[in-house]
């Protein structure tokens, strides 16, 4: 049942990162043509809004892959363990 759980938060991550990419993407187009924006805002907007998405769905993935390569860990100490005698 746990597998089932971090299968499918991963998903919805990918999906979460995904409709973050396309905001911040059309947040950056609207604000160049926004008449209070310009051009350079809309720049700053999709290069701040780039990097925070970065940031933050790469802790998200650092955190799963800490998991990953825990589990994988304890399952070969356990592999190890059972063919001492």
């Amino acid at each position: 049942m746990r597998d089932f759980f971090i299968l499918w938060m991963e998903r919805i991550i990918n999906v979460v990162v995904v409709i973050g990419a396309v905001v911040v993407l059309i947040a950056a187009v609207a604000t160049m043509f926004n008449a209070q924006g310009g051009f350079l805002a809309g720049i700053g907007v999709l290069v701040g809004g780039a990097l925070y998405l970065i940031l933050m769905a790469g802790m998200i993935y650092l955190g799963l892959g800490i998991y990953a390569n825990t589990r994988r860990t304890a399952d070969a100490v356990e592999e190890l363990a059972r063919r001492q005698p």
